[in-house]
């Protein structure tokens, strides 16, 4: 069989001739990206193949440059078979100063556990959980109204939960104390399954599968371990004593995370296998937590629109905020709430993964390095870039920053081509404009530039999530300036800023005034789904009547979305 050796991990495999570079790298251990699913569309699973490995790789391989590198011997490990011994030295992801938002809008909720414990004396009596502690006696894990577990003598000081954020891109794990709500530790990183698919459709499609749910659910369920390791280090508690994690997520993300078959998402009618707003057993996902432990799955409203939108509107109040109100999670998915008067509609938009720098030329996660904010000035351009360090690619609030500063000076047409002449006031940047393989692109900072491709990427996904809000407020009889006020909520929203929404034209010029930053809603409504049971039933009563807008069916959808490409 041939021998690979990965030269920048130091490690090698040996795989049967045929077999993917990519493949093999997985075979190693090695955490590649290949967000396209393989497919060939990302460019992010690159590797260097050594000149005298060249011979290694099948023949059509050799033309797969990638055109960020422009130099021979790169290829697309997801697209190079392997017919003999190679070294290669390939990147894997990283997480290192990666930025992701754990924290959002708090809700002000009384403490009622669905998980209590009632300390039993050796007389036969109770004590509450607040008494000291004592070594005499049992006491009784109650979930609701049912015993959980019986535990040898008074452990009532010991009472936590998790709320878990599964968001497409990344994770969040909270650790809670049941007893006064206190957030004791909190833990985050990449979802692991964006290695093998970036967005839903890709993950619902690779999940049909048997071995493809065993990959991302296993995957999945892996990271939540070690990061729920992380946090009860930090605290100094035992997972032993965490008795329910809430688990907030879209539709196709909860039936991941326990391990179902997602592939009903996938086709028409589009009907969930999880209707949520019920538990499972913690150890039948394999969650390192107590071995009576449960997970709540909060209700859902649709395939698209899922318990991370339950989530929100439980920490945002919408119900029973007055007048009208748009709640937008901007991130891989665009999903939407419009409340008028506590009567929600819903809907939901594929945005594709461009808002998290991928199938973008310089794209990157939300990392060190990474350009995160840009501005125009008669002085030039700034930017900032994650930790301060020198710019090596740009994450997502970066690329819609800068997209938005080149519509508003006219660097780009209403039609997103590139236009060199702009305005006069964007001569400081005329010797930006370049050219790369007969291309033409625009250098924000050191080797970071946008491509014509770019642009063409995030209109695609800006337009996805207009039209959403278009087609919600003509549901709804209503015109954008009616809308007083719009929560933009998720981990990629907190950090954009208002103007570049607006120069995008992602949100109506009506908005501009009227935009609050809500945070990762997700995670603070799974606190508070997990500190109060009332709650519960409360959010299923609502959920049934929210009005859910099925885009794909709205004949208006097509003539919208041409129209909301426009800058």
């Amino acid at each position: 069989m041939p021998h690979v050796h990965f030269t920048t991990q130091n490690v090698s495999v040996s795989v049967p001739a045929g077999t993917r570079l990519l493949d093999a790298a997985r075979q190693a251990g090695l955490a590649i990206e290949a967000p396209c699913d393989g497919m060939g569309s990302c460019g992010k699973c690159r590797a260097k193949v050594s000149a005298s490995s060249r011979s290694g790789l099948s023949e059509a391989d050799h033309e797969l440059l990638t055109p960020l590198e422009g130099q021979a011997g790169w290829v697309l490990a997801c697209q190079s078979t392997i017919q003999g011994d190679i070294e290669a030295a390939i990147e894997t992801a990283q997480s290192d100063g990666l930025k992701i938002l754990s924290d959002g809008l708090k809700v002000e909720t009384e403490i009622n556990p669905w998980i209590t414990k009632i300390h039993l004396l050796p007389t036969g009596g109770t004590s509450s959980c607040k008494s000291p502690s004592s070594s005499a006696g049992a006491t009784r894990v109650l979930a609701g109204d049912s015993l959980l577990a019986t535990e040898p003598g008074d452990t009532t000081e010991h009472l936590y939960g998790l709320a878990v954020d599964i968001g497409t891109t990344t994770l969040v794990v909270a650790l809670n104390d049941l007893r006064d709500g206190r957030e004791l530790a909190v833990a985050s990183n990449l979802n692991p399954q964006a290695r093998y698919a970036q967005d839903v459709l890709s993950r619902i499609k690779m999940g049909s599968k048997p071995e493809g749910l065993q990959a991302l659910h296993g995957e999945l369920v892996a990271e939540l371990n070690r990061l729920i390791g992380q946090i009860i280090q930090q605290a100094g508690v035992s997972s032993r004593h965490i008795y329910e994690a809430v688990f907030s997520g879209n539709t196709t993300m909860l039936h991941l995370a326990a391990g179902v078959n997602p592939a009903s998402l996938g086709k028409y009618p589009y009907t969930p296998a999880l209707a949520g707003g019920s538990h499972v057993q913690a150890a039948s996902i394999g969650l390192d937590i107590s071995p009576h432990g449960l997970v709540y799955l909060p209700p859902i409203m649709s395939a698209y629109v899922g318990a991370d939108i339950t989530s929100g509107i439980l920490a945002t109040r919408l119900p029973s905020l007055s007048g009208v109100t748009l709640f937008v999670d901007i991130g891989t998915n665009g999903e939407m709430v419009l409340a008028t008067d506590g009567e929600l509609t819903a809907t939901s938009t594929a945005a594709g993964p461009a808002f998290e720098g991928m199938n973008i030329a310089c794209g990157m996660r939300a990392g060190r390095g990474a350009v995160e904010q840009v501005a125009f000035s008669g002085e030039g351009i700034q930017v900032k870039t994650i930790g301060g360090a020198e710019p090596v690619g740009v994450c997502g609030s970066g690329l819609l920053d800068a997209i938005g500063e080149m519509a508003a000076h006219r660097l780009l047409d209403k039609s997103g081509r590139f236009h060199a002449n702009g305005t006069l006031e964007s001569r400081p940047w005329k010797d930006r404009w370049d050219f790369l393989n007969g291309s033409p692109i625009f250098r924000l900072a050191g080797p970071v530039y946008l491509s014509q491709k770019d642009v063409r990427q995030v209109q695609l996904a800006k337009a996805a999530i207009r039209a959403g809000i278009d087609l919600m407020l003509r549901a709804n009889d209503l015109e954008a300036a009616k809308v007083d006020r719009v929560l933009i909520a998720g981990s990629f929203g907190f950090h954009l800023r208002t103007s570049s929404l607006i120069h995008l034209g992602l949100l109506p010029r009506e908005f501009s005034n009227r935009v609050e930053f809500v945070g990762n809603t997700s995670k603070t409504g799974a606190q508070a789904f997990l500190l109060n049971r009332a709650v519960r039933d409360d959010l299923k009563s609502i959920v049934r009547k929210v009005r859910v807008l099925e885009l794909a069916n709205d004949p208006a959808f097509e003539k919208t979305f041409v129209r909301a490409l426009s800058f």
